[in-house]
């Protein structure tokens, strides 16, 4: 549509750079997965990841729609750590049911973060 955007562009007075440096960006409610506090949601604790840990990988639940990518720049955001490698997983909701009511968990997204060799992180320090 862009003979009426054309038209909107005409009509309104030119900015200046001033009047351009004062306008606030809106700040959104939900966290983006760009953000590191927004990208990895919580370490999982489990028997498993415990064992993977003593080998360098760590498993965290992270943003549903967060790519490894994001992961790899959070981690070295919040620990100072560059992983060597990322593995993503998605994982669907299992149908549950509570008498006659059934019903979905909801789906979610773990990510398997491994480290070079020598390199760790305190994960488990409040667990």
């Amino acid at each position: 549509m862009g003979i009426f955007n054309r038209k909107k562009e005409d009509a309104q007075p030119a900015t200046t750079a001033s009047q351009a440096s004062t306008k606030v960006a809106k700040k959104s409610t939900r966290p983006s997965p760009g953000l590191a506090s927004g990208v990895i949601l919580r370490p999982l604790v489990t028997e498993k990841a415990a064992h993977l840990a003593s080998t360098g990988q760590y498993v965290f639940e992270v943003n549903p729609r967060a790519n490894k990518i994001q992961v790899k720049n959070a981690i070295r955001a919040l620990y100072g750590i560059t992983p060597t490698s990322v593995n993503m997983q998605a994982r669907a909701g299992k149908a549950v049911r509570r008498g006659r009511v059934s019903g979905r968990r909801k789906s979610w997204k773990k990510a398997l973060v491994t480290l070079p060799k020598g390199k760790t992180i305190e994960v488990y320090e409040g667990v």
